[in-house]
């Protein structure tokens, strides 16, 4: 039987369906990210032993948690075309806060509330001098880093303080599946990231974020307030900021002043590696999610595959770069 002859106008319009689809794929923020997670857990899956054991699945979880929100926040900073360096300062001042005022016999309640009024309060100042003053949020928020530190270190008198509270650590307790031990903090996690997917794609204050991050001068014109939205999204990375804070107790039941060092730059990792542009008005708190989950998949199966944990840094910053350039060169070929 002979096999039917396609016209040469069928292959063009087949070929033209399959280039489109691979466009309409390498300008979804999301698809590269979730491919390059899929790919990185059938790996470690093939070339080691434990990485699919249900204590490391649920180790990984676990530490998913803290970086996964602060990188929440950095997102919604990040898609004002901003940045936050100040992140995980923010929230080892909350840890040090709440931890400290349990320990000095405040309730429970109010040294919780007070952490958190203190972490959105730091985004409120930040926001002020970003959105008031125009001061650039690279500057702005180093100069809260160093600052934010050293109150942290002069308010504990630099020493940890242990945490024994059953509110304060919460989120580390949880529920076992299956051998899985999945806690509240990752329940948690996925409540604030379906909030917020869904305030920044259903709500006007999600749209006025992106039309600042595209292009402030024009959402101006169009009548945001672009002002007032860059206020408030930091004020809302610092509850977030205050969040990560209290699950960080949960994890670890000891407040250390000189923890997280580099939180602010795994958060970035995240947010970058998650599809989201650098350069503002691009991106989803989905692939933040799947870019925190790379992260800790990829050091978790380095490290059960014997690889030194500073080829894991070089592993991660190659991936960094590679996501940023992937977007310049995707946003260079965008449809003006």
């Amino acid at each position: 039987m002979r096999s039917p002859v396609t016209s040469p106008a069928a292959d063009g319009d087949r070929r033209a369906r399959l280039r489109e689809s691979l466009r309409y794929a390498l300008r979804t923020p999301t698809v590269g990210p979730l491919t390059a997670l899929l790919i990185a857990v059938v790996v470690f899956s093939i070339t080691t032993e434990t990485f699919l054991t249900p204590e490391n699945l649920s180790l990984v979880l676990q530490q998913s948690i803290v970086i996964g929100t602060l990188a929440l926040g950095q997102s919604l900073i990040i898609l004002t075309a901003g940045i936050d360096l100040a992140n995980g300062a923010i929230a080892v001042l909350g840890t040090v806060v709440m931890a400290k005022l349990a320990f000095d016999g405040a309730s429970p309640v109010t040294a919780l509330l007070l952490g958190l009024v203190v972490a959105t309060f730091l985004g409120l100042v930040n926001g002020l001098l970003v959105a008031r003053l125009s001061l650039p949020s690279f500057i702005v928020t180093l100069g809260a880093l160093t600052v934010v530190f050293a109150v942290s270190r002069l308010y504990s008198h630099s020493r940890s303080y242990p945490v024994t509270s059953r509110l304060l650590l919460f989120w580390g307790e949880g529920v076992s599946l299956d051998g899985v031990v999945i806690t509240w903090g990752t329940f948690l996690l996925v409540a604030l990231y379906a909030f917020f997917w869904y305030v920044l794609t259903k709500t006007a204050w999600g749209r006025h974020i992106y039309a600042v991050g595209n292009a402030p001068e024009s959402a101006r014109l169009t009548g945001i307030d672009v002002r007032r939205t860059i206020l408030s999204v930091y004020i809302a990375a610092g509850l977030l900021y205050g969040i990560a804070a209290w699950q960080a107790l949960g994890r670890i039941a000891n407040a250390d002043p000189n923890a997280y060092q580099t939180a602010n730059l795994e958060s970035i990792t995240a947010v970058v590696i998650g599809g989201t542009s650098l350069f503002g008005g691009r991106g989803s708190v989905v692939g933040t999610l799947i870019g925190t989950l790379i992260v800790n998949v990829l050091r978790s199966g380095l490290t059960q595959a014997g690889i030194d944990s500073l080829y894991q840094d070089v592993a991660t910053g190659t991936l960094v770069v590679v996501a940023v350039g992937l977007d310049q060169i995707l946003r260079r070929s965008a449809p003006r």
